[in-house]
């Protein structure tokens, strides 16, 4: 298929369309989800207070109304740097924030004493701490929107974000286990009082050169060499860049002992190539290579051992973890019995015992809100998050470029997946992983890389809702000029099939 090139958006001319009536930007909509967000989280945090204290103290509307705050500032500044981007995405996720620091409260006031939880200062705790780690990711994603003013500018750096990628995801790998290893996985990088997750940061660098990548590779990818049941797979050749992403997954996954950072990266490029391509093939490939690995490192790890030990362990426990309930399995059961006990509703918010759950603060929050919420709570949860991964996806539909199709496509799928991963892993349909959950867990890292992403989503859904020649001025030096090792990426139309 030949690509056809797209001009870029001319300024409208005074005179045409004179009558013709301003496209509306949405923003007040935005604004009144917000505020119903934060009817959403006051009723939740005197709900926590008057089961986990037995009363309402005068001071539980104060984080809510921090948190409020940040949220209309951020609204505010959406309103000047992306003035057309999707009105639910930014409340979406300020709903999935503001429950994750309501929980965090929650377990601050679970571990006082309980004289002592009516005079638990609201400015203290992993719940406050969290809060201030959301400013911090907001101002960033703002910042980002403020720099990228035209998400094509990113493809010219396309080659130095997946060289800083790849330099991300293997820096604990190669990190003694006592500056890199929690809860047996590697993937961080530990300092004096805290550490960070790099991890994270690198799906955004390595999603930019995916999309640049196919972009320019897709018609090669595209062609088929045999028809089996009615589906076209790939040339033997073409295979070279699965292959290589396929042996950076299991690199992870053998060195950095971590499942799901290994299938959230492989995931990212085989769907970034399906979305380029349109060849339900590479699909198949993907999932084939994939489980085909996680097998032979299985294999190898009760045969072997070695570096492959840790995750034949996190396998036999996944397979079986009331076998060893007290030890490598005590996790994972009081995981499954967290999630039983709260039932189809919940013993309602501050009224179960989360703190049974380890790591309830970061890797387990998921079963910790379940026994509070229940599956309906849960369930009303995770349709947030498809929600978002919808937005996201229709952002990708919607935008005039190739690069931004793959971008945002990517971008959404990423969080869709890296919520399956956690979600699949405290409910025993895979392995235990050492992912957060977006928005929801403690931590820094996860919680600001995660914005990033929501800030490019709100970028890219902006261009692709703008009238034409209404276009934002081009940031970092525009879309249209060589860098970054790589020739600028031209304006093409994806196949049919993807649009529609």
């Amino acid at each position: 298929m030949t690509a056809t090139a797209i001009p870029s958006p001319s300024p409208t001319n005074p005179g045409d369309g004179a009558g013709a009536p301003r496209p509306r930007t949405r923003r007040n909509v935005e604004l009144g989800l917000l505020l119903f967000v934060a009817a959403i989280l006051l009723v939740y945090a005197a709900v926590v207070e008057g089961n986990a204290i037995g009363e309402v103290t005068p001071d539980f509307w104060v984080q809510v109304a921090i948190l409020a705050v940040i949220f209309g500032a951020a609204h505010v500044a959406i309103r000047f740097v992306a003035p057309y981007a999707d009105p639910v995405i930014l409340p979406a996720v300020a709903l999935i924030n503001g429950i994750g620091i309501g929980f965090l409260r929650r377990l601050d006031i679970g571990r006082a004493k309980a004289p002592l939880r009516a005079d638990l200062s609201v400015f203290g705790g992993d719940g406050f701490r969290q809060l201030g780690w959301t400013a911090a990711a907001i101002v960033g994603a703002v910042i980002l929107m403020l720099i990228v003013r035209d998400h094509r500018s990113l493809s010219r750096y396309a080659y130095t974000l997946g060289l800083a990628g790849i330099v991300l995801v293997l820096i604990p790998a190669v990190l003694p286990a006592r500056f890199s290893s929690i809860n047996g996985a590697k993937l961080w990088i530990k300092f004096p009082g805290f550490s960070i997750q790099p991890g994270e940061f690198a799906k955004i660098c390595l999603l930019v050169f995916f999309a640049y990548y196919l972009v320019r590779k897709r018609e090669v990818l595209s062609r088929a060499s045999k028809r089996i049941l009615g589906i076209d797979f790939p040339r033997g050749r073409d295979l070279g860049p699965v292959v290589l992403v396929w042996l950076l997954s299991l690199m992870v996954l053998i060195f950095e002992k971590d499942l799901g950072t290994s299938l959230m990266y492989f995931g990212m490029f085989v769907v970034t190539l399906y979305i380029a391509t349109v060849r339900v093939s590479w699909l198949i490939l993907g999932l084939g290579f994939f489980i085909g690995g996680a097998f032979l490192a299985y294999f190898l790890g009760k045969t072997v051992g070695g570096p492959f030990l840790n995750f034949s362990e996190r396998a036999t426990t996944w397979l079986d973890p009331f076998a060893d309930a007290d030890n490598k399995g005590y996790q994972l059961v009081q995981s499954l019995l967290g999630l039983g006990t709260g039932g189809l509703t919940g013993t309602g918010p501050g009224a179960g015992q989360p703190l049974n759950v380890p790591e309830v603060r970061t890797d387990f929050i998921f079963s910790g809100l379940g026994e509070e919420i229940g599956l309906f709570g849960l369930t009303a949860l995770l349709v947030i998050y498809l929600l978002l991964v919808e937005r996201g996806l229709r952002a990708a539909i919607n935008v005039r470029d190739s690069f931004g199709k793959l971008f945002a496509g990517g971008l959404a799928f990423t969080l869709g997946l890296q919520v399956f991963v956690i979600v699949g892993g405290i409910s025993q349909l895979i392995p235990l992983t050492g992912q957060t959950t977006p928005f929801l867990s403690a931590g820094g890292s996860s919680l600001v890389a995660n914005w990033l992403l929501i800030g490019l989503l709100l970028r890219i859904s902006d261009a692709s809702r703008r009238p034409a020649g209404g276009a934002p001025s081009i940031g970092l030096g525009g879309a249209s000029s060589g860098g970054g090792g790589g020739a600028p990426v031209q304006i093409q139309e994806l196949p049919t099939e993807v649009v529609r």
